[in-house]
């Protein structure tokens, strides 16, 4: 098997608008969200250190206790999202 190389869509030529910036923060609760949410439906309860073998982590916390490390990975995927979808040629607006 060869190994895999990732080759993600390049956005770097992609500004974002001023005006979707807080839906960045939104959608990085929400990725947030969905991800605990699946975890917890796995089995999964919020433990001080992971354990794999517990299903146990300190990441089930509401998206405001997260450390801002943890914050800034999913507003990172978050930003990316936004640049892929335009990038794509769709537009984005709020009703």
């Amino acid at each position: 098997m060869e190994k895999y190389k990732p080759q993600p869509v390049n956005t770097s030529d992609v500004k974002l608008p001023d005006d979707l910036t807080p839906l960045i923060e939104e959608m990085a609760k929400n990725v947030h969200e969905v991800w605990a949410q699946n975890r917890i439906n796995d089995g999964w309860t919020y433990g001080t250190v992971r354990d794999d073998v517990k299903k146990q982590h300190p990441g089930l916390v509401p998206y405001e206790e997260l450390p801002e490390r943890e914050k800034e990975y999913d507003r990172a995927t978050s930003q990316e999202t936004l640049k892929f979808i335009l990038k794509s040629g769709f537009s984005i607006s709020k009703n």
